[in-house]
């Protein structure tokens, strides 16, 4: 849970309520992600003047309307405004400061979810690693970079498991302090965190060839979408050969929400093929995950890579969808 990696409020392991869904929200010690539930005017028609998902009209939680996605940031960080744009980000990180270090403060009250969401990420993670790694990555030294990483909730229950090596990216620095005492009796010599950024994602670049994984959860939505852009193009070239990027985040049904309160915004499937193209990188696997609370918003995870992938994925489907091939 963490914003930084993204902007500088990414979080990677965090969840948002829409309280438009809800009276209230769920009971918690903590400060609670005003993005969470589902807005039930989320499920709204708008009209769209063409087929560009940033054309097509979103809302934010206090149920303001936007006619485009463009509108929305003219509004939020101006036009060429970085005293705005950097506003932006601090308030995100300022709202996440105010969240308990816990698990069930980074995922917003709903801290009984994390079996779900790491068993869905395992399996999603263990198909594209013996389709994308050599031998599925034994005999190899593995690396792997944490995006808005939090409190280590995803390297100590997922990622160290699998790689030799994991650096975690984290603005908030509670959340980072807390991740380094997580981690201290986890792994192994061969296992292990290795380093802890304290830097928001907008701002970081990795180490060139370094990592065989890049996983971003539940953080990009701090980033505006020219960040989140520059992001993913530093980020490209941190890659090793057959590396890839995994995105696992909350869609909205259509167009985007706009969370006024965390300094977030949750992006619909069309949205996120349009920034990835944008991006340059080839969509290589999707899936759903499953298991979460219906009140939630819906959760999707993207497989990305850089080269356009050599093969089809194989699927008990006869459908297209799920074949490598370049976003469109």
């Amino acid at each position: 849970m963490s914003y930084s990696l993204y902007s500088p409020f990414v979080s990677a392991g965090y969840f948002h309520y829409n309280h438009q869904n809800h009276t209230s929200p769920p009971p918690t010690t903590s400060a609670s992600p005003p993005s969470l539930y589902r807005r039930r005017r989320e499920g709204s028609s708008y009209l769209t003047r063409s087929l560009d998902p940033m054309e097509v009209g979103g809302l934010d939680s206090k149920g303001k309307t936007f006619r485009s996605a463009k509108e929305m940031w003219r509004e939020e960080i101006g036009e060429g405004d970085e005293t705005k744009k950097t506003q932006w980000y601090k308030d995100g990180v300022s709202y996440w400061e105010g969240v308990e270090a816990s698990v069930d403060g980074v995922l917003g009250g709903y801290g009984h979810v994390n079996d779900a969401d790491i068993l869905g990420s395992e399996v999603f993670l263990r198909t594209l690693m013996q389709e994308r790694l050599v031998n599925g990555g034994t005999n190899q030294h593995l690396v792997a970079l944490d995006c808005g990483s939090g409190i280590g909730r995803i390297t100590k229950n997922l990622l160290i498991r699998y790689f030799n090596e994991v650096d975690l990216l984290e603005p908030v620095e509670q959340f980072l302090d807390v991740a380094r005492e997580n981690l201290a009796s986890v792994g192994s010599e061969t296992h292990k965190a290795t380093n802890f950024f304290c830097v928001p994602l907008q701002e970081f670049t990795p180490a060139a060839q370094r990592y065989d994984v890049i996983w971003v959860q539940w953080c990009i939505g701090h980033l505006t979408d020219d960040d989140f852009v520059a992001f993913f193009n530093r980020a490209k070239g941190c890659l090793k050969p057959g590396g890839f990027f995994v995105v696992k985040e909350n869609l909205a049904k259509t167009g985007f929400v706009l969370d006024k309160e965390d300094h977030s915004i949750t992006r619909s499937d069309p949205y996120y093929k349009q920034l990835f193209r944008r991006c340059g990188l080839h969509l290589y696997l999707t899936r759903d995950q499953k298991g979460l609370p219906q009140e939630l918003f819906a959760v999707k995870m993207y497989a990305l890579t850089v080269d356009t992938p050599p093969k089809v994925h194989k699927t008990r489907s006869k459908t297209r969808s799920n074949r490598p091939q370049i976003i469109k």
